[in-house]
């Protein structure tokens, strides 16, 4: 019977141990967290469009004009004062009491959960920030969803890996595969989720990392894809560059972009600091009392209402004139900016896209109105724009340029548009260093670039580069009597135990061993369960885990089998020296 039931959890073991620990099961967790990415951002989006629809009764809002809630039409225009006083009051108090971290555009809190908390986030934030994310662009916040669902993906990824007790190093791509399959799904963009992800949430590029982003972003686009078909945000003519002379206009777009793109990460981060300056009430009431504000602005600009695609889709087929383009710019950064100070929920991903196709299709107009006989696209201008402003205020110019060209399809213009973005993010990054997203943590006196740098080599170096050969196993049916000489002579003050078919059981620690109680005592009863590592942790994770265990160092194992053991000397000698201990060596 104890032979039946050992069974099951033999499997599970072996299970968990393919997951955690082999390249394969990797692959796997990638798969599920790509499916399960792809299902939230559905879900997300489909939350959005339902409490839109319940307050205004249109799928989108942005492009309806200063029109009635089809639900409140005794209200007229002035329900958009109320809606997101609303909203405010169901998402603030929701966000202050179960997850304060959802506040905000989300993408700094899992850039600081990768950097310095080993890629931990908690379970709920999902829950909480789709609710409070939904709730707050249903309402009217000017913001994007694509934060909320980089947070969201991210946080499935954590949970997963936090409850399968995966490495560090391999939470922190878990957490990457799930931002990357969050982009994916939401803007039907699988190699710019990929990118995102390497360039914004890991900061680094390297072969597992990038392999494994790009399956489980392609996982999430194919879950998204069948379940709402192949659907683009933006639906635009065909551009084209008409000739090499247009080249130095767009080479002006991106310097120009660069400046708007900084200038609009300082807008967003100075009107924060007004309301924080303003606001002297409780937490949880500051997003419906600061609504009165941002609905002021919707109801002079309804355009700002939501996300705001139709609207971005609308100025770049050049449905609007050249001064209301430029009045739709400077309205998104102050009405964005307006949504997050006062506690909104939401990212600034669309919105940097906004700003950028606005100031790109005015700069093409203006362009054309100067040389009319160039022939200039202003919408192939508001493409660029978008890309340019992006890169700049975020400093990844590969997932801007990407993510352009997966929304719009629009190859003919990669050229000019890889041009803009490289312009606008070498001079945005000549102004400052820190970009919309890291600016926050600055804010707060966290600089992960610091942090990166200073821990570099730990991220670099491996357990199996650093541990040393292992203490003989003892048979669990050994004397303690018998150990003590052995233990006073142990380098590591532990002797490890293993099972008849060389399985490793648990160690026995000398400073735990009373010499008052070890008649008749055997090994096996006297087994302390340290933690494990495995040779491909790296060393930063295991110094880590080495903090309540520096008397006796950790077990490495492979295959539940002992093949080394290491402790803080044995990484603070391989770090030193920055190259493979003797275990390593002796192993090739």
């Amino acid at each position: 019977m104890s032979a039946v039931l050992a069974m099951p959890a033999a499997g599970a073991r072996r299970l968990h141990t393919w997951l955690v620990g082999s390249q394969s099961g990797l692959v796997g967790l990638a798969l599920i967290i790509g499916g399960g990415a792809g299902l939230g951002a559905v879900v997300f989006r489909y939350l959005i469009i339902g409490i839109t629809n319940l307050v205004t009764g249109r799928n989108d809002y942005s492009n309806a004009g200063r029109l009635a809630s089809l639900h409140l039409p005794a209200l007229g225009p002035w329900f958009l004062l109320l809606a997101p006083v609303a909203g405010g009051l169901i998402y603030g108090p929701l966000v202050n009491r179960f997850a304060p971290e959802a506040r905000g555009h989300g993408v700094p809190e899992v850039m600081l959960a990768v950097a310095r908390n080993g890629g931990r986030i908690k379970a709920r934030v999902a829950v909480v920030k789709s609710l409070a994310s939904a709730l707050c662009i249903g309402t009217g916040g000017s913001v994007g969803r694509e934060g909320p669902i980089v947070q969201i993906g991210s946080a499935l990824g954590s949970s997963i890996g936090q409850w399968l007790r995966v490495p560090d190093h391999r939470l922190r791509l878990m957490v990457a595969c799930g931002a990357a399959g969050g982009i994916s799904a939401t803007f039907n963009a699988p190699i710019a989720g990929v990118f995102f992800a390497l360039e914004i949430i890991l900061r680094a590029f390297t072969a597992e990392a990038f392999g494994i982003v790009v399956i489980s972003s392609v996982t999430a686009d194919v879950v998204a894809r069948a379940i709402i078909g192949n659907d683009h945000i933006l639906q635009l003519p065909a551009y084209s560059l008409g000739s090499a002379a247009e080249f130095p206009f767009y080479a002006v777009l991106g310097l120009v972009a660069g400046v708007v793109g900084w200038g609009f990460a300082r807008v967003l981060y100075l009107i924060e600091d007004a309301c924080d300056h303003v606001w002297r009430g409780p937490e949880w009431l500051r997003p419906a009392v600061g609504g009165l504000v941002l609905g002021g602005i919707l109801l002079a600009l309804p355009q700002m209402y939501g996300v705001g695609y139709p609207v971005l889709e609308a100025g770049i087929a050049g449905h609007y004139a050249l001064g209301f383009l430029l009045l739709l710019l400077i309205g998104k950064m102050i009405a964005t900016s307006v949504t997050i100070g006062i506690g909104g929920s939401g990212g600034v991903f669309a919105p940097s896209l906004f700003v950028g196709g606005m100031l790109g299709t005015a700069f093409g107009i203006a362009a054309q109105a100067v040389f009319p006989g160039l022939d200039l696209s202003p919408g192939a201008f508001g493409l660029v724009g978008m890309a340019a402003v992006f890169a700049a205020a975020s400093h990844a110019p590969i997932a801007a340029a990407l993510i352009v060209f997966e929304l719009t399809g629009q190859y003919a213009i990669i050229l000019p548009l890889l041009a803009a973005v490289a312009l606008a993010t070498g001079l945005s990054h000549l102004i400052a260093r820190d970009t919309i997203y890291t600016l926050k943590l600055l804010r707060r006196g966290i600089d992960i670039d610091a942090d990166s740098k200073a821990d570099g080599a730990l991220r670099s170096l491996t357990v199996g580069q650093a541990m040393q050969p292992p203490p003989d196993g003892l048979p669990a049916d050994t004397a303690v009597d018998d150990l003590i000489p052995l233990l006073g002579a142990a380098r590591y003050g532990a002797l490890p135990v293993t099972e008849p078919d060389g399985r490793y059981r648990g160690a026995v620690i000398t400073a735990e061993l009373d010499p008052d109680d070890l008649n008749g005592v055997t090994a096996g009863e006297r087994i302390t369960a340290l933690p494990t590592l495995q040779t491909g942790d790296s060393l930063h994770h295991a110094l880590r885990t080495l903090t309540n265990h520096e008397t006796t160092g950790l077990p490495v194992l492979g295959e539940e089998r002992l093949v080394g053991w290491l402790d803080h000397r044995d990484v603070l000698t391989t770090y030193g020296r920055g190259e493979p201990g003797r275990a390593d060596r002796h192993a090739r």
